[in-house]
């Protein structure tokens, strides 16, 4: 399972975000999604079709390869589902762009995840830019060592 959807169905599926839970989890790999579901006792699904079909899921966390986000998007926003999309939302303007107009045609909302603008060092570099700290800032640079292999 990749990172990012353990720690996702980590809080939906032990309840620790008020007001939402884990219904179902899909992925075409029948033993991840059935590994999730397993240890959250939601319905696994292998088919996103079969998956966005159900009536009783109002938003997904789409937490597939980049690459693969805005086909997913598009396809929940015609779903009439909410969307939480990992970041970057897209690898193309073009791309962002189709996804943004989906949801908007579809009346849903699209959320992209930025979790990193609340990490302690990041609120602190802001504050001091703010601040006028750092002076007039030409140029800026960010070297971001993230674990992230080949795939």
């Amino acid at each position: 399972m990749r990172r990012i959807a353990k720690r996702h169905s980590d809080l939906l599926g032990g309840n620790h975000i008020e007001g939402t839970s884990l219904v179902a989890v899909c992925d075409p790999i029948r033993t991840r999604a059935d590994a999730v579901a397993g240890e959250f006792g939601v319905a696994a699904h292998y088919d996103m079709d079969e998956f966005l079909a159900r009536k009783d899921i109002d938003a997904i966390a789409v937490l597939t390869l980049i690459g693969q986000h805005p086909a997913h998007v598009i396809a929940c926003a015609r779903a009439s589902k909410h969307v939480v999309v990992e970041k970057p939302m897209a690898l193309r303007l073009q791309d962002a762009d189709d996804m943004i107009r989906a949801c908007d045609q579809a009346g849903v909302k699209m959320f992209i995840v930025k979790q990193n603008r609340f990490n302690v060092p990041v609120v602190k570099a802001r504050e001091a830019l703010d601040a006028g700290r750092f002076g007039k800032l030409i140029l800026g640079t960010v070297r971001v060592r993230w674990c992230r292999d080949q795939a």
